[in-house]
């Protein structure tokens, strides 16, 4: 693990959740070290751009929105929404060509804002591509975001090796000790690292068990969890009491589709956003929100302490450096940490 704050920058990141981002309002976030600043157009279209005023520097955040132009707060300069000053009100109203505020390309796609942060031109076929979670009921999807201390591949570790759930995790998500004697299924194709387990359980794991059909009764259950450069994961569990075990995914099996992304707000702090689509219980929208609660409560009471604590532990040091002990779980970690670190030493290389 890199500490010294170097990222994949020609990728996308999610900036924000869908509904962070309100009407007339200026939002600030620090993705990658830069600081940005969003905001809707009246048309309701995500714009970002530097959160810096070329004048003083001076965060534009904290100014205010006028026609889709963004005013600076400490001396008035109105900057459009492609970054260009359109009005300066000071004596005769020269504007400077230097007057320009950089802008980035985003996309509002699967209830996310998706920031392009790299100098290459944005590529949109590299967008993670998850219609499934827009795909139900409007009830039977839910989403949240966590922010943590702590680097984020720490919190891609986490989840890309699910054996931690029976050691860290209360009585709703525990496989009753099942995950951890198993050496899953590892799978690189495409540039993305999957990850299997298989197993029966008895009761059934409590966040599916009451929408089986013989609730506390024996069940066949997966779990599959797939990373994509630079930080999206999506996970899929499911339970059956009907299934062969080669045929279970989302369609076959009482499941949940989640999605975890991660961007990174510095070298030791992450934007940790997530998302999660079941295909049962799907009109009931008391329930999702307990159910996204909840399964906020699990990362932000559970595994979010241990992660900020784990980062102090290691300090700035890289990751192998420490010459970690390494065991039969860490194999879809470790590769996804590999492939990362290569992905980004060749970006590099290519801008020097």
């Amino acid at each position: 693990m890199s500490q010294s704050g170097s990222y994949l920058m020609n990728a996308w990141y999610v900036a924000a959740l869908s509904q962070e981002l309100s009407a007339d309002t200026l939002f600030d976030r620090t993705l990658l070290d830069i600081p940005v600043v969003l905001y809707r157009r009246a048309d309701g279209t995500p714009i970002a751009m530097l959160d810096r005023c070329p004048h003083r520097f001076a965060p534009l955040s904290m100014g205010r929105l006028e026609q889709d132009s963004v005013i600076c707060p400490y001396h008035g300069l109105r900057f459009d929404c492609t970054g260009t000053c359109n009005h300066n009100p000071h004596g005769p109203g020269t504007i400077s060509p230097r007057a320009k505020v950089p802008t980035y390309p985003v996309i509002e796609r699967f209830g996310f804002i998706w920031i392009w942060l790299g100098d290459a031109d944005a590529d949109e076929s590299l967008l993670p591509h998850h219609p499934t979670l827009v795909s139900g009921h409007e009830h039977a999807v839910a989403y949240t975001y966590m922010p943590r201390d702590c680097h984020y591949e720490l919190i891609i570790d986490n989840v890309m090796d699910l054996s931690h759930v029976d050691h860290l995790h209360g009585e709703m998500i525990t496989t009753r000790g099942q995950l951890s004697p198993q050496i899953p299924d590892v799978i690189e194709a495409d540039g993305t690292v999957s990850v299997r387990w298989l197993w029966q359980q008895t009761p059934p794991i409590l966040i599916l068990n009451d929408f089986l059909p013989q609730p506390g009764e024996p069940a066949r259950h997966f779990v599959e969890v797939t990373w994509s450069a630079p930080s999206h994961i999506q996970l899929t569990i499911g339970a059956t009491q009907n299934g062969a075990v080669e045929t279970l995914n989302f369609d076959t099996t009482v499941a949940q589709y989640d999605f975890h992304t991660c961007t990174p707000e510095s070298a030791t702090s992450t934007h940790y956003f997530f998302a999660s689509r079941r295909n049962h219980h799907e009109e009931d929208a008391e329930f999702n929100q307990l159910k996204i609660q909840g399964m906020h409560n699990a990362f932000v009471d559970e595994d979010g302490p241990l992660l900020d604590r784990l980062q102090q532990r290691m300090g700035s040091a890289d990751f192998f450096s420490l010459n970690p002990v390494l065991i039969s779980s860490d194999a879809g970690p470790v590769r996804v940490r590999r492939i990362l670190a290569e992905r980004i030493a060749e970006e590099q290389a290519q801008d020097g």
